[in-house]
């Protein structure tokens, strides 16, 4: 194939190992810090210990999408003792999801970052219904992207015991 049949290489590469969930976390909570709706909720509600907290969310990144397993924590009861203390609404949780797709885009490109947003998107959305005591949104399989079809293709059925 010659190469003006080739599409053109992306100038950013995919997410391949902990240093790329590295720079993705640390440029991600850099832009956290100083948004104007969701800042003040690290700085100054949560009143975030930065060097506690992002080797967690590097830890727990680097689980999400490599399944490395080296996250233990609680992040649905994390973010709900911060319910009463402010407002962590669609809003919220739509600006969070909005400035991570940004950092993705920004920073990597192809299957794991694609792959990386998605997961994002599903994790707001649980921890959303989930904090604020909403009745679970309806999930609609049909709407997966093949990216998603293939992650959730490869991880065990959960039993739910009635």
């Amino acid at each position: 194939m010659s190469s003006e049949n080739q599409p053109p290489a992306s100038p950013r590469p995919d997410l391949a190992g902990r240093a790329d969930i590295e720079r993705l976390v640390d440029t991600f909570y850099g832009k956290v810090r100083e948004d104007e709706l969701i800042g003040f909720i690290f700085n100054d509600v949560a009143k975030t210990d930065w060097a506690a907290h992002l080797p967690k969310m590097y830890a727990f990144w680097e689980a999400v999408l490599f399944r490395t397993g080296n996250f233990s924590g609680n992040p649905v009861a994390t973010h709900a003792r911060l319910v009463p203390l402010t407002t962590m609404g669609p809003a919220q949780f739509a600006r969070w999801l909005q400035l991570f797709t940004a950092t993705v885009d920004e920073l990597f490109a192809g299957e794991k970052a694609t792959l990386l947003k998605a997961s994002a998107a599903d994790i707001a959305n649980v921890l959303h219904t989930k904090i604020n005591k909403l009745p679970p949104t309806s999930f609609d399989y049909s709407q997966l992207t093949p990216e998603q079809r293939a992650h959730y293709a490869t991880q065990p059925p959960k039993i739910v015991k009635p």
